[in-house]
């Protein structure tokens, strides 16, 4: 039985541990690095996007430089989740758990491009992003400040 309870439903997507980004974010490593040295590991640019987003929440301006630029680490974290996922036998729909830690740099992806997008005005993309955290796990907006 799934945590999902839906028996029928795609089983629950499970990505596997990026052991090198993972490690070397927990050590301190600017992201930045890990990022060039990872660029397939979306806990990297989640953690890009994040860093933009909190710089960006003191400016004068709402929009500025670090609120685009966490909508480019953000879509780029996500894009390249999509890619891992979908190596993983995601379909474009079904669980991807917040619970598993390696999922967590996708859903962190997805949840700063929502930011980001709020923040320049695009209300569609902030839906879609919102729509598809509830579709992957419907607790992690609210783990990741959305909900």
């Amino acid at each position: 039985m799934t945590s999902f309870g839906d028996l029928l439903g795609p089983q629950p997507v499970l990505l596997p541990e990026l052991h090198e980004a993972e490690d070397a974010l927990d050590a301190g490593t600017d992201p930045v690095r890990v990022a060039a040295d990872n660029p397939a590991a979306s806990i990297a640019w989640a953690a890009l996007a994040e860093a933009a987003l909190d710089r960006a929440a003191g400016a004068a301006e709402p929009v500025n430089h670090d609120v685009v630029a966490a909508y480019a680490f953000a879509r780029t974290g996500y894009h390249r989740g999509l890619d891992l996922l979908r190596r993983n036998g995601w379909k474009g729909f079904g669980p991807v758990p917040w619970e598993h830690e390696p999922n967590r740099g996708f859903l962190r992806s997805v949840a700063a491009l929502a930011r980001a997008a709020k923040a320049v005005g695009e209300s569609d993309e902030y839906a879609r992003c919102l729509d598809l955290l509830e579709d992957c796990d419907p607790r992690a907006a609210g783990e990741l400040g959305l909900g």
